[in-house]
């Protein structure tokens, strides 16, 4: 299970904004080769979580990878009754208005198909293309979750910054288009799922205290490993199935 973080009630212990490093980011993922094991693990209690009812739903890869680094998550969510889809765009790069106009076009063509609006479930940079198409198209998205993605501070938050510091980013000038971005509310639910363990992007950065009503929860595993916790699994099929769920709530 999760734990449930408030904001509001949950003061950022001393030390709390710190960003991770590269030298310690790559180390930190071979967290994620447990994951395997610990949903195998926990096969029975996943098979009980909540279940769709064909709704479809987008998975949006995180910074440089595509839909192969998703089919795992996509896999499970088929398997509970939801239509899940890859992004089917390929490697994802790091240009955000070229991937918005075309992730749009893609979300358009899916809630026409269905008719009914599609919900995004966006890992690291994914999740921050999610955001800002429910911020762009509410009426097109049914809810946005998200994986290790950072709400505030753009790439200043992660254990790449440097990288693309060298490469002539402006980073602070990207963080300060993320503060103008989340003055517009996000009118969709929003679940955030992150952890003190990432590695990649600071815990801190990636809880939505912008968005009324955010439900924030902490994982255990790291960045890569988000997508494959059995936990996060469970977290996503609850926040997808929404009222359906609540009897899972309840029993859990």
């Amino acid at each position: 299970m999760l734990r449930r973080y408030e904001p509001a009630t949950a003061p950022r212990p001393a030390g709390a904004l710190r960003v991770p490093t590269l030298a310690a980011a790559v180390p930190i993922q071979l967290l994620a080769l447990r994951e395997p094991l610990r949903a195998w693990r926990a096969r029975r209690r996943l098979a009980a979580a909540p279940r769709g009812a064909g709704e479809p739903v987008l998975v949006l890869p995180g910074m440089g990878v595509g839909d192969l680094t998703t089919l795992p998550l996509r896999r499970f969510l088929i398997a509970h009754g939801f239509d899940a889809r890859g992004w089917e765009l390929g490697r994802h790069r790091p240009d955000l208005p070229a991937t918005l106009r075309r992730m749009l076009a893609r979300v358009e063509t899916l809630a026409l198909e269905t008719g009914t609006p599609v919900a995004l479930v966006g890992w690291s940079l994914g999740g921050v293309v999610a955001r800002e198409l429910a911020r762009l198209r509410p009426d097109l998205v049914a809810r946005v979750v998200t994986l290790g993605t950072p709400v505030v501070g753009g790439l200043r938050a992660t254990a790449i910054a440097g990288l693309f510091r060298i490469q002539g980013w402006d980073l602070e000038e990207v963080a300060r288009r993320v503060e103008r971005a989340n003055a517009t509310p996000l009118r969709v639910p929003v679940t955030a799922i992150w952890s003190r363990r990432d590695g990649i992007v600071a815990w801190w950065a990636c809880v939505d205290e912008a968005t009324a009503g955010a439900e924030n929860l902490e994982a255990s595993s790291c960045h890569w490993g988000l997508g494959l916790d059995p936990d996060v699994l469970e977290a996503i099929v609850v926040a997808l199935a929404g009222r359906r769920a609540a009897r899972h709530r309840a029993a859990s």
